[in-house]
């Protein structure tokens, strides 16, 4: 059993806003700034603590008669450490030192195997652009709209939805672990060359949540880049749709194609 403790307003009104800074940032350095050992870098803490508060001063917003001391609450911390977490990998100069830790089993997946049943909606797949025969629809139009652009782009070589494949991508929703599906990975020819051709994770995107930006986060800055790092997957890249009818023009200035291929 956890540890469970009571908490009233008054209780966390009397708290130091110092305390804040100090909680969150600890809470980030014991969850993300571990050795490969999974020892503490305490000489780390000073300078995370600098970042938290300068996070607390630009990035947290108070609404009504909200308050700081709020985010000692256990939820709102790890939200907290998230955050800060992934702001600061996208803005870190010198040696890459994101690193993937792949699967010790299916470290590379297939679609070999995919193999299911369905009673929902399908879009039936050009068989030259993809190895499962179907597109099965989340929603009425979405999915199917999104594999039709892919399938009509002659940049993209192949393409996958994401079901029942298998790949998933961790990620931590207010300090609990989970595992994000992203909707479509595409093979793209974006003119560097056939021996260079980009993985591309595609997420079409609906209404957007609190769950949906921490997926899209942690794809962005932290799992593409860890496995760019790591330079034995290929070169991979993350964009999110939310307009599957205007997705072709979003792929070609996110790879820097200019125009449909000749």
């Amino acid at each position: 059993m956890g540890e469970k403790s009571i908490h009233t307003l008054d209780d966390l009104k009397r708290r130091r806003e110092q305390e804040v800074a100090f909680v969150i940032a600890r809470r980030t350095l014991e969850r993300y700034f571990r050795d490969d050992d999974g020892n503490d870098r305490p000489w780390l803490f000073p300078q995370l603590l600098s970042i938290t508060k300068r996070w607390l001063t630009e990035c947290l917003t108070l609404k009504d008669n909200t308050f700081p001391q709020l985010m000692l609450l256990h939820e709102r911390t790890h939200d907290a450490a998230d955050r800060i977490y992934r702001a600061i990998v996208p803005s870190a100069n010198g040696t890459p030192a994101l690193k993937p830790i792949p699967r010790p089993y299916d470290t590379i997946g297939s679609t070999r195997y995919v193999d299911f049943d369905t009673t929902r909606a399908v879009y039936q797949t050009r068989a030259d652009k993809c190895h499962v025969s179907h597109v099965v629809a989340d929603t009425a139009s979405w999915e199917q709209k999104m594999a039709q652009a892919l399938e009509d782009m002659d940049e993209v070589l192949r393409y996958v939805k994401n079901d029942h494949v298998g790949f998933t991508i961790p990620y931590t929703l207010n300090g609990e672990e989970r595992q994000y599906h992203p909707d479509f990975t595409a093979v793209v020819d974006d003119r560097r060359g056939p021996d260079d051709l980009l993985n591309l994770i595609i997420e079409v995107t609906g209404e957007h949540k609190k769950d949906k930006v921490a997926k899209v986060a942690t794809a962005r800055t932290l799992w593409v880049p860890a496995v760019n790092n790591h330079g034995g997957f290929g070169r991979w890249a993350f964009i999110e749709i939310d307009d599957p009818w205007d997705a072709q023009n979003v792929i070609r200035a996110s790879c820097g194609i200019r125009g449909p291929a000749a």
